[in-house]
């Protein structure tokens, strides 16, 4: 397991045909460590979607699968654990974050991250 690159999925979601669940599958596939937060607490794989905000030691990136309005509850979060990056998927472009973000030394990339698991450049 790659933990250097140990991810968490904010906006998970084990609905199918959901990408955010898709991405959780795939990057477990690929051998990282990642941890899923969503709005109910499921299994995607084995992968325990959990609905708090867990402690997290040593995180190397946040996929957000959150529209911007809904990624306002997480900032404080996200800026907290002090992620290495942040991929802003489709539709979860912000910003206001992107730009706290790079405040806090974190970088941010506008991507899918299931192009990038694809194309090996996660």
């Amino acid at each position: 397991m790659d933990d250097s690159k140990k991810t968490l999925v904010i906006g998970a979601s084990s609905k199918p045909g959901r990408v955010s669940g898709e991405a959780v599958l795939r990057l477990k596939e690929a051998g990282y460590e990642v941890i899923a937060i969503g709005v109910q607490e499921d299994l995607i794989g084995d992968v325990l979607v959990q609905t708090d905000h867990p402690d997290i030691e040593n995180l190397h990136t946040i996929s957000l699968y959150l529209n911007p309005t809904r990624q306002e509850a997480y900032y404080e979060y996200i800026l907290k654990l002090k992620p290495k990056r942040i991929i802003f998927n489709p539709g979860t472009e912000n910003i206001e974050l992107e730009k706290m973000a790079h405040l806090h030394q974190i970088e941010t990339e506008r991507a899918c991250t299931l192009v990038l698991l694809s194309l090996n450049a996660y």
